[in-house]
């Protein structure tokens, strides 16, 4: 069954047992999936509402595009963990000649780098989110203001937990342009997310 199916019991009963995957990183893609459901929400919410009539159409579209994003991060928590898995497959793979090492070594690499776009695609969606989730501070069902803030967390959250699996799989490529790219990338993801996560915060903080 795919982790995406199972009952939230059952996911974080195999998430506290001693099985290595799933981990952080599907851990962080369910924390995306739960920061764009809760925008999602937040627009239905606001729709149908005389009060919030001039925002409607606003709503409407950002409900759809974070509709879209917390299907892509539930998408992805099963495709890290299967990314995972393709790095434990190398340990079985045998190593007695030259060649088995050379093969071992260069599937090893690959993984790794199956293991870091997982994580990053992670990042992408956050800001994606994350920027939806701002543009409709004040423009949505005051009542459910603190959802937002909800949303902001789980999405910092996100990018956070997507950023520490992308370093340390990174941390183990030869491939250092790959390495280097990831790491750029990464780092003006997160520049761009952390501080909007933290303004959303802040402007629902000030509004409650």
């Amino acid at each position: 069954m795919k982790l995406a199916d199972q009952t939230v019991t059952s996911f974080v009963d195999l998430m506290g047992s001693d099985a290595p995957a799933p981990g952080g990183g599907s851990a962080a893609a369910l924390e995306g999936a739960l920061g764009a459901a809760l925008t999602a929400m937040v627009c239905a919410l606001t729709q149908g509402k005389k009060k919030y009539a001039e925002f409607a159409e606003l709503t409407a579209g950002v409900g759809e595009k974070a509709q879209a994003l917390k299907a892509q991060y539930v998408d992805v928590i099963d495709r890290d963990t299967e990314a995972f898995n393709a790095v434990s497959a190398v340990f079985s793979m045998p190593k007695e000649t030259d060649e088995e090492k050379a093969a071992r070594s260069a599937a090893m690499q690959e993984a790794l780098k199956g293991c870091t776009k997982t994580p990053f695609e992670m990042m992408e969606l956050a800001v994606k989110a994350l920027e939806l989730t701002d543009s409709i501070v004040g423009k949505s069902n005051t009542s459910a203001a603190s959802d937002l803030g909800c949303a902001a967390l789980s999405l910092k959250a996100a990018i956070q937990g997507a950023w520490l699996n992308v370093l340390i799989n990174i941390g183990g490529l030869k491939d250092q342009a790959f390495a280097d790219q990831y790491r750029k990338n990464g780092e003006a993801l997160l520049a761009k997310a952390l501080p909007l996560a933290d303004s959303i915060y802040e402007k629902v903080l000030a509004s409650l």
